[in-house]
């Protein structure tokens, strides 16, 4: 991705697919800003990386005002992966709580970022929405709908910023063995029966596992290249073949 120096922002980047593209911008010589509520992870990711920490609630406005101020003046890369996958059911309150990071979350992160893309000389935005946004997948109906709400934002945002050369795109992950498939219990969805019986033994993956953080950061690439100059408003589906299996 280029050769000069560019500068990057992840939201969501202390762990999961976030870390993950964050790794990679590092590994291409980018300056990258990590931002994230956990302060802990965060910090560390960062310190892993040599990337610079930034402790961010994309649902708080105060937070996102302090994070905007120590942002570099221009900015190359804005990844939105902040999400949270909310819970079954839904109350008011459990569907705010998702809606507010999930897609109000990257709504602000974008304005709050603008003016800094806006001086980019090649400015992209990745957003990272899911493969449940078209094949929901159950008990989280308000994830569900996040993260079709995520799309169609992408696809908003694609058209209203071209003209100002902004390139947005979204990545939609299937199964990702990260944090997220995490059970109460601290065992991961993908080590139950129903998962190996449905989506490894009867091939509803494809390929027959969940994708690593890393597999999906690298579909990343082109999107957040220079060398991309035609590719807006794109959503990618990264699912080892789930939404092409009947």
């Amino acid at each position: 991705m280029g050769e000069t120096t560019r500068a990057a922002l992840i939201t969501g980047g202390a762990g999961g697919i976030g870390a993950a593209i964050a790794e990679r911008l590092r590994a291409q010589g980018a300056a990258v800003w990590i931002a994230d509520r956990d302060e802990a992870a965060v910090c560390e990711t960062a310190r892993r990386l040599g990337a610079i920490p930034l402790v961010l609630d994309v649902s708080s406005p105060e937070s996102l005002n302090d994070a905007a101020a120590r942002l570099p003046e221009t900015l190359d890369v804005l990844v939105a992966s902040a999400a949270v996958a909310g819970g079954p059911g839904l109350s008011a309150e459990t569907v705010r709580a998702v809606l507010d990071v999930n897609v109000a979350g990257v709504a602000a992160i974008v304005e709050a970022a603008l003016p800094a893309l806006r001086r980019s000389a090649a400015p992209r935005v990745l957003t990272i929405g899911s493969v449940q946004a078209t094949r929901a997948g159950g008990g989280s109906p308000a994830y569900v709908a996040s993260k079709g709400a995520v799309h169609a934002l992408t696809r908003a945002l694609a058209v209203d910023l071209a003209l100002d050369g902004i390139l947005v795109n979204a990545l939609a992950p299937g199964f990702v063995d990260t944090a997220m498939a995490l059970l109460p219990d601290g065992t991961s969805e993908y080590d139950t029966d129903w998962f190996q019986e449905v989506y490894v033994g009867h091939g509803g993956v494809p390929l027959r596992r969940p994708a690593r953080p890393e597999e999906v950061a690298a579909a990343a690439d082109f999107f957040l290249s220079p060398a991309n100059t035609y590719v807006t408003g794109a959503v990618l589906a990264v699912d080892g073949g789930l939404t092409a299996a009947l």
